[in-house]
């Protein structure tokens, strides 16, 4: 994969074109490294995308063949590749943007399940196919798509491995909306736009809430939003964002 900065923006882009920028383990624990560097000093959000026809096609079956390790090796491995990406995207402390203009399959269509935002360009297909070579949903997919698309779609998903068009994952609400392709880029400079213009550490606190909340009880996620709120009461952002209130003006995050 290549990374560039810009206004603001990291972008990250998977490159690996000839196998359908599919991910070796190598490939998810260094994705993992650059989200986990990612600051709301320096970046106000992270764009993903895929070069050449796929966003993702998943995890790299090729080196699924190498079958000489226990169980326990697997589970390292897992752990510290895939596992680790998924935990990297969940903690982020910035806005993730999925850019998909090609396939997402398996860990790719995870990860676009994983984003706070994701636009598809309609010939756009997803698929979760692990079931296809006997694996469970991973990336944390077993997690969140019940979430997403509720229980019933998410075992359609699963237990059949189809491929959905990105009008469909819209309705499903695995994508915010299917874009024509000349349309993609400047959907998500617009919301590129806003991002920049919100308070990105409250963002990440906001994040930090909806996340660490969604598998809580009532009481307890209203503590932790309690807790939540007092450390975004205690910074800048709302000082500022407080102070232009009062005085009539635009916030200066």
């Amino acid at each position: 994969m290549h990374t560039e900065t810009t206004d603001g923006v990291r972008r990250i882009t998977f490159d690996r074109p000839d196998v359908m920028n599919a991910f070796t383990t190598e490939v998810a624990a260094d994705l993992a490294a650059e989200l986990e560097a990612v600051d709301p000093e320096t970046y106000d959000a992270v764009v993903l995308a895929g070069e050449g026809p796929a966003f993702s096609a998943g995890g790299d079956v090729q080196t699924m063949a190498e079958r000489d390790g226990t169980v326990r090796d697997y589970y390292e491995t897992v752990e510290d590749s895939f596992g680790r990406l998924a935990e990297a995207a969940m903690d982020a402390r910035v806005p993730l943007v999925a850019k998909v203009d090609g396939d997402a399959v398996g860990a790719g269509l995870a990860l676009v399940a994983l984003s706070d935002f994701a636009y598809a360009t309609p010939d756009t297909r997803f698929s979760c196919a692990f079931v296809r070579v006997g694996l469970i949903p991973d990336t944390g997919g077993s997690y969140l798509l019940p979430k997403l698309v509720g229980l019933r779609a998410a075992k359609r998903l699963a237990f059949t491995a189809e491929f959905v068009d990105a009008a469909e994952a819209a309705d499903l609400g695995l994508v915010n909306e299917a874009v024509p392709e000349d349309e993609l880029d400047a959907t998500i400079e617009a919301l590129l736009d806003t991002l920049r213009a919100r308070p990105t550490e409250t963002i990440g606190i906001i994040r930090q809430a909806l996340h660490d909340n969604l598998g809580k009880e009532w009481g307890d996620a209203l503590d932790h939003e309690n807790l939540l709120q007092s450390h975004a009461y205690d910074t800048d952002e709302h000082e500022e964002g407080v102070s232009a209130f009062l005085n009539g003006r635009e916030p200066e995050f």
